[in-house]
């Protein structure tokens, strides 16, 4: 199984993974599954440190080998993608996370039930 972590599960993920619902968790640490990172989460963070509304220990970008996590980058693919979406939801972090996981063929985990109704498989983090 192919899974994109919502930037809150990434978070809780390096901070304190007893936060993750017990099947994510699992499937996150399920050494036969691939776990993604996309950069727009990367990107959140920062903007997040940058106004001292977050902050961490080490660049959150440096856990991804030590997680053994995947990096996915944005592709014009994914910005695409954007436009065929409803209005579901507004932040467009999450949109776009959506809409990485919809052309990607991923599982989504995240604990954001509005993200379902874009039609891709959410595993509630």
């Amino acid at each position: 199984m192919k899974l994109l972590l919502d930037t809150h599960a990434y978070l809780w993920w390096l901070s304190d993974p007893g936060r993750l619902a017990t099947e994510a968790r699992v499937a996150v640490a399920n050494p036969r599954n691939f776990v993604f990172v996309s950069a727009a989460s990367i990107v959140e963070i920062a903007i997040k440190q940058a106004n001292g509304k977050l902050t961490m220990s080490e660049p959150p970008e440096a856990m991804l080998e030590p997680c053994r996590f995947r990096e996915l980058p944005l592709k014009i693919a994914h910005a695409s993608a954007l436009r065929d979406l409803p209005p579901v939801h507004k932040d467009p972090f999450d949109r776009l996370l959506a809409a990485q996981a919809k052309v990607e063929g991923m599982t989504l985990v995240s604990r954001d039930t509005i993200l379902s109704g874009y039609g891709v498989p959410v595993l509630a983090a």
